[in-house]
């Protein structure tokens, strides 16, 4: 299948889903039906791209009708056992893996009791959690490092599973030796059993469901004796994309950004988990299939942290959360709002700001990113319900997912003309392809590869482990409070006395007037670079009002949204 354009498969397909959605919006089975005819039927796909579709149809429909136990069974010919999948039987699959427990092991009995769990409840082929002997890998070479985390690139040299041998009755691999990533986690030997059920869910749901990035299981480094997640390697995060098409992409665009993550974060909490770390830099872009996964449960931060830490990227940190109160459901929508802004200004959150006391203390206040002109006025509403300092006035994710596709069906605008329409996309997708990868960018766009941007930026992709401590409620801030915070030169000389510091610039701005809790003391957030105590960086922050951070940035202070092929789709409700 060496002439098959896999970029533009996966466009079709998507193209083929939207409309059914669109058509056939409650029954999953003929909204597959109706995929697989409009893939046969699209003279764009040759005749090996069509069977390549269609074989990526009948996996999804295999997962979903597995995942959801639902769909005629058919009696497996080998084990008997009264199946749902139709390319394997997951019963023959799960015994095979069963059968191998005693060929393995990582000399943990929690690390190998998690990973049996995960294999018995195992979907499909291509979705199989495992252990990999370190030895398996090849060409490992370090990419980065993220909130403590190492990050490393390698090629694993078998391959990760990937269909049923039915002549053979066993599970066989991809080969072709595919890149991976491997990401360190820290002291799992001390993780204690709220860190082994995280883990457990988070590769159960990376496996279960197509939204998460794949994770093929775990590994050892035998250098410092640290486990490492094994997954799937992206082309380039959020923020990475973002910075790169800001410019290019349509309003259209940014809503099905937004939907993808939407709905990919719908599957964790379906599955009762939490995220708890949603941030632009865990988001990653697939060029292949052209799409967003969601990476990085907050189980990915270190095991050992202290049980009233909290582990994150702090302008993505809910202000409850900052206040001391549990992490909920609407932890994670506030995420979703900042990442709402984020998609659709083009720039990290907080960009000017420290990563520090102000800032938490702001957050706490009310003040949320300055809202650009220029957005839709139903998705300004919506991202704002979302960022609300009150946990129970933010939408659940079934309104968000109802008022994004209310979204989606104004911004539709699906050609009648088949072939005009995919000529555009192959040709959109090729131009995009050569744009990303020429060779003079020098830009290798790997996983979370950051190199180039400055360090005003790279703070906003470090999740540290914070201790908040003496915050008051969190509030909605005022429109007066949110334009005297955005407005001000921020150019400040921090002297020995830094309580009093923090406290006259509370006294003295009206972000905190008004406020019925007498602030007799500082508050403190100590991050795992900052351990004291009421310990603070000495730092000059200098911002000038529209002056960009370097020249690779000019797009932070570009108010266009949208390209020239932007008008091709009118939007009507614009602010």
């Amino acid at each position: 299948m060496a002439g098959i354009f896999k970029e533009l498969v996966y466009a079709e397909i998507h193209r083929a889903e939207e409309l059914a959605e669109h058509k056939i919006q409650d029954d999953k089975e003929k909204q597959y039906e109706f995929i697989k005819q409009t893939i046969l039927a699209d003279k764009a796909l040759t005749s090996d791209e069509k069977s390549f579709a269609i074989k990526l149809v009948n996996k999804k429909i295999d997962k979903y009708k597995v995942r959801e136990n639902k769909g005629e069974r058919r009696i497996c010919e080998i084990c008997q056992g009264k199946c749902l999948a139709t390319l394997y039987c997951e019963y023959c699959v799960r015994n095979y893996l069963k059968a191998q427990f005693s060929n393995w092991t990582s000399e943990n009995e929690n690390i190998d009791n998690l990973i049996r769990e995960c294999q018995m409840e195992t979907l499909k082929p291509d979705n199989i959690v495992e252990w990999i002997p370190y030895n398996y890998f090849e060409s490992i070479d370090y990419l980065t490092e993220n909130g403590g985390s190492k990050i490393y690139k390698a090629v694993w040299i078998d391959g990760y599973y990937d269909e049923w041998d039915f002549k053979e009755n066993q599970l066989k691999r991809i080969g072709g030796k595919p890149d991976v990533v491997l990401k360190k986690l820290e002291n799992v030997e001390k993780a204690n059993k709220n860190w082994i059920d995280e883990a457990k869910a988070y590769l159960n749901i990376s496996s279960n469901y197509g939204e998460m990035l794949t994770s093929y299981g775990l590994t050892k480094d035998p250098s410092d004796g640290n486990y490492m997640l094994v997954m799937n390697k992206s082309h380039m995060n959020l923020r990475d994309y973002l910075k790169q098409k800001h410019n290019e992409i349509t309003w259209r665009e940014r809503i099905q950004i937004t939907d993808n993550i939407i709905y990919a974060l719908s599957r964790i909490h379906k599955e009762g988990s939490i995220h708890k770390n949603l941030h632009s830099g865990n988001i990653l872009f697939n060029l292949t299939s052209q799409l967003f996964y969601i990476s990085d449960f907050g189980f990915c931060g270190p095991a050992d942290r202290p049980s009233k830490s909290i582990y994150g990227n702090l302008p993505y940190i809910a202000p409850e959360i900052i206040a001391g109160k549990e992490i909920t459901f609407a932890s994670d929508i506030y995420s979703i709002g900042i990442l709402m802004w984020e998609i659709s200004s083009g720039k990290p959150p907080f960009v000017y700001h420290e990563d520090d006391h102000f800032l938490a203390i702001n957050i706490i206040n009310g003040i949320r990113p300055k809202i650009e002109s220029g957005i839709p006025l139903e998705y300004k509403k919506l991202m704002m319900q979302c960022w609300d300092a009150d946990p129970r006035r933010r939408p659940n994710l079934g309104e968000l997912i109802n008022k994004i596709f209310e979204m989606r069906k104004h911004c539709r605008n699906i050609s009648n003309d088949s072939n005009s329409k995919n000529k555009k996309n192959k040709s959109m997708i090729k131009k995009f392809i050569k744009k990303v990868f020429q060779p003079q960018t020098n830009n290798i766009l790997e996983m979370s590869e950051t190199s180039n941007l400055n360090e005003s930026d790279y703070k906003l992709f470090t999740s540290k482990v914070y201790a908040f401590e003496n915050f008051s409620e969190p509030r909605n801030g005022t429109e007066e409070e949110q334009e005297e915070f955005h407005n001000q030169p921020y150019n400040f000389s921090i002297s020995n006395n830094v309580d009093d510091d923090i406290l006259n610039m509370m006294q003295s701005s009206s972000i905190f007037k008004g406020s019925k809790k007498k602030l007799s003391r500082v508050p403190q957030i100590n991050s795992n670079k900052d351990i004291q105590v009421g310990y603070y960086r000495r730092k000059t922050i200098q911002q000038t009002k529209n002056v960009d951070i370097e020249d690779e940035h000019e797009i932070y202070n570009n108010p266009n949204l949208h390209s020239e092929d932007q008008d091709e789709l009118e939007i009507p409700w614009i602010v």
